[in-house]
C-alpha cells in the first residue's frame, strides 16, 4: 500500500514537469523517468498508431504491446505485422487463457455478448481486461491513446492521472486532440493505420462487436450498438478498484507540425 501511495504522490510534481511538453517530448521524459516500469497498451486504433510511431521511431525504452481477444478484424492483425515490418520492432501480444475463453463459449454460447450487458462484460472481462491485468504487472505508468471527444466517460479524464483499479499512473497524451489532428499527424508523418478508418470505422475492437458509423453518429456508437448508448466502456478504462464487481490537469500545446515531428 505504501508503495502506491508514494507512486501516486508523485502525480503533481510530474503533471507540472510535463506542462508545456508536446506528446514526444513527454513520452521522452516519462521513459526517463519510468524506463523498465512503463508500458503502452495499442488497440491498433489511429490514435494508438500515432503513439506507437513516436515510441518506435525515438527508440524509446517503452514496452509496447496489443491484446489480441480472438475476435478482431483481419485488417487489424494485417495492419500489426505490418506496423513490426515498419518500424523493425515487435508489439508484445497478450493473449486471453484459453481455459477462461473454453469455459465461457461452452457455458453461453459463441455470442453471448449480444444477449445483456452482463454476457458482454463477462466476455470483455475474459478476452480483454483479465490479458491487460497480466501485461501491466510490474508497470507503474501507463500510456493509453484515450481522446476525451470518445465518449462522455472519457471528458473527465487527466492527461496524467491516477487509476485505481490497476494502481498504476495513466498517461493520455492524446486526450485533448480531435480526430481530425490525429489524422492530420498521422498523413503528415506516414503513419500506417487501418484502412477500416476510411470505411467509417472510426473505433475498431473485436469484428462481432464493431460497425461502421454514418457522418453525424456518436463516436462510440460504432461499438456495442445493440446497447444503451450511455458511457459504452469494456472495462479496461473504467477506473474501478480491482474489486469491483465488473470483475466477474495539465494541457498541451495545440498540435503544430513542429508539435507533431
Amino acid at each position: 500500500m505504501s508503495q502506491l501511495l508514494t507512486l501516486e504522490s508523485r502525480l503533481p510534481a510530474l503533471s507540472a514537469a510535463l506542462e508545456g511538453k508536446s506528446v514526444p517530448e513527454g513520452l521522452h521524459f516519462l521513459a526517463t523517468e519510468f524506463e523498465g516500469s512503463i508500458a503502452f497498451s495499442s488497440s491498433l486504433g489511429i490514435e494508438d498508431q500515432l503513439i506507437t510511431h513516436y515510441i518506435f521511431s525515438d527508440g524509446l525504452p517503452v514496452r509496447v504491446f496489443t491484446l489480441d481477444t480472438g475476435r478482431l478484424f483481419n485488417e487489424s492483425y494485417a495492419l500489426l505485422n505490418r506496423t513490426n515490418e515498419r518500424y523493425g520492432r515487435k508489439m508484445e501480444i497478450y493473449f486471453p487463457k484459453h481455459d477462461a475463453v473454453e469455459q465461457l463459449v461452452n457455458a453461453k454460447g459463441p455470442l453471448s455478448f449480444y444477449n445483456s450487458l452482463e454476457d458482454r462484460k463477462a466476455c470483455c472481462y475474459v478476452r480483454k481486461v483479465e490479458p491487460l491485468k497480466r501485461a501491466l504487472q510490474g508497470v507503474q505508468l501507463w500510456i493509453t491513446g484515450l481522446r476525451a471527444e470518445q465518449s462522455d466517460n472519457r471528458q473527465g479524464m487527466q492527461l496524467l492521472e491516477w487509476d485505481p483499479g490497476f494502481g498504476v499512473i495513466k498517461y493520455n497524451p492524446l486526450l485533448h486532440w480531435t480526430l481530425e489532428e490525429v489524422r492530420e499527424a498521422v498523413k503528415y508523418l506516414q503513419v500506417p493505420y487501418n484502412p477500416l478508418h476510411d470505411k467509417g470505422f472510426v473505433s475498431i475492437g473485436c469484428a462481432p462487436c464493431t460497425r461502421a458509423i454514418a457522418e453525424g453518429e456518436n463516436f462510440r456508437s460504432g461499438r456495442w450498438w445493440w446497447e444503451d448508448s450511455s458511457k459504452k466502456e469494456c472495462g479496461l478504462h473504467t477506473h474501478q478498484p480491482e474489486n469491483h464487481p465488473a470483475e466477474e490537469a495539465v494541457s498541451f500545446p495545440s498540435p503544430s507540425k513542429e508539435a507533431i515531428q
